[in-house]
């Protein structure tokens, strides 16, 4: 007698959380504003009014998630650093 399956069903997904929603929403704006490739200084003072606006945005979200929201997208404007191996080139 053949084992019968359950039919697959689909699991309830929740809704993002808003510190996902804001800082998914502060990484769309990099990407939009071009901030990647501003000046450190000019990267700065961007994160500020943005986060600013975020948490008028999301009044629920306090001061520290704000906070590492603004680090996600701080990390997010650093460019990639890639690691050269000494060996791979002096044997070259």
């Amino acid at each position: 007698m053949a084992k019968q399956r359950k039919p697959f069903t689909k699991s309830t997904t929740t809704a993002p959380s808003l510190i996902d929603q804001a800082r998914d929403e502060l990484f769309g704006h990099i990407l939009r504003c071009g901030v990647t490739e501003a000046e450190p200084d000019q990267q700065k003072e961007w994160m500020d009014d943005t986060v600013q606006y975020l948490g008028e945005r999301y009044p629920d979200l306090d001061e520290e998630m704000l906070g590492q929201v603004r680090t996600l997208g701080e990390r997010f404007c650093r460019p990639v650093s890639r690691k050269v191996e000494v060996a791979n080139s002096a044997a070259e």
